[in-house]
């Protein structure tokens, strides 16, 4: 009995992927299957960095094609190709950045530059070329998560090159001023400065750039999701009411400038004692998943009040590089794949593929 495409194709529609809960074929995700006799080679291509899932895609195809009877060998080969997606209408996207993720909360000490810090290395640990921008002009904390010292260098006097820490491309205030220096900015000045960080930074080839974002919800807030061309954002929120009641405004926010919710993070949702192991929920349990469910957005995770954490991104080495196989840095993949995932869902960017026509009076 010799095998055909369709029959290949029916078995490739019975694999999930556990990340999306889609099938390959249905998420068109299988981009060549070639048939030899009885031998079968399939390359799967994700649209998502997930270097850590690629053997597992390989063992389900390897199993499910394997089976069909006349196959004696499966070859399968699993890759990613991570392209830009679609923002803000009328905002163009920057040069060498495929997608921006702001990373926000309604107020402050919630954890949200750790979260941002700790996603960017995740996806970076899957794979993509990322990089993470520190816009909270008046408490820039980036440099010292990322232990990196110094300041930008450049070559034309105009534009900066990127400071690196941890395989992640990055740049913030904090690489041009003293770090005891007060920023008295009023909110213009502010703006500005960020405007020039994110579009003078010589940025190479991302896939993502993690903007951490300034708690609140003013003008700075809202003039930068203007004019900075956002494929999603992310709140991270506190189960505590009070922390809940600003993350609403930070939702509502990205709402009416037409960028997409990727999902919500609970931060300290638990505290586990360092001595016996024992959880409390300090600050409340439930939070986070309330929010999602009253306004219809997903709940990406959460994560414990550790003081792993917080010791590990002080010392400029962040949970996810300074124990890669600890509990806090596996959370925090996961959610890192999930933001992925769901960008990847999103409508494509296609301003790039169409020509630019000039109207000229000959």
């Amino acid at each position: 009995m010799s095998l055909d495409r369709k029959q290949v194709d029916a078995v490739l529609a019975t694999v999930v992927d556990p990340n999306t809960g889609i099938d390959l074929l249905s998420a068109k995700n299988i981009r060549d299957v070639t048939i030899s006799g009885t031998e079968v080679m399939v390359a799967v291509v994700l649209g998502y960095p997930a270097h850590s899932q690629f053997e597992t895609i390989r063992r389900l195809v390897d199993a499910a094609v394997g089976a069909l009877p006349g196959v004696d060998k499966v070859e399968v080969a699993v890759s990613q190709h991570i392209v830009a997606h679609s923002v803000q209408r009328g905002v163009k996207l920057l040069d060498n950045v495929k997608n921006i993720i702001a990373v926000a909360s309604g107020k402050g000490g919630v954890g949200k530059s750790t979260t941002a810090v700790n996603l960017a290395l995740a996806l970076a640990a899957e794979g993509a070329q990322v990089g993470i921008l520190d816009a909270d002009i008046y408490g820039p904390s980036q440099p010292t998560m990322l232990g990196i010292t110094g300041r930008p260098e450049s070559a034309d006097g105009k534009t900066m090159e990127p400071m690196v820490g941890h395989g992640i491309q990055a740049n913030s205030i904090g690489f041009l001023v003293d770090a005891d220096s007060p920023m008295v900015w009023r909110g213009p000045m502010v703006t500005s400065a960020l405007d020039q960080l994110l579009r003078q930074t010589n940025w190479r080839d991302l896939d993502y750039l993690v903007v951490d974002m300034p708690p609140g919800t003013g003008d700075i807030q809202l003039t930068l999701s203007q004019r900075v061309p956002v494929t999603g954002a992310v709140i991270v929120t506190t189960p505590q009411d009070i922390a809940l009641l600003d993350a609403k405004k930070g939702l509502k926010m990205f709402e009416k400038v037409g960028i997409p919710i990727l999902g919500i993070v609970e931060n300290m949702s638990v505290h586990i004692c360092s001595n016996c192991g024992h959880a409390e929920s300090i600050f409340g349990a439930g939070g986070g998943e309330a929010m999602c469910a009253e306004y219809g957005v997903d709940f990406l995770g959460s994560l414990p009040l550790d003081i792993r954490i917080r010791e590990q991104a002080d010392a400029g080495n962040p949970s996810v590089v300074a124990d890669p196989d600890g509990k806090p840095a596996e959370l925090y993949r996961a959610i890192a794949r999930q933001v992925a995932v769901r960008i990847a869902q999103q409508s494509r960017d296609m301003a790039s593929k169409f020509p630019v026509i000039v109207v000229q009076n000959t």
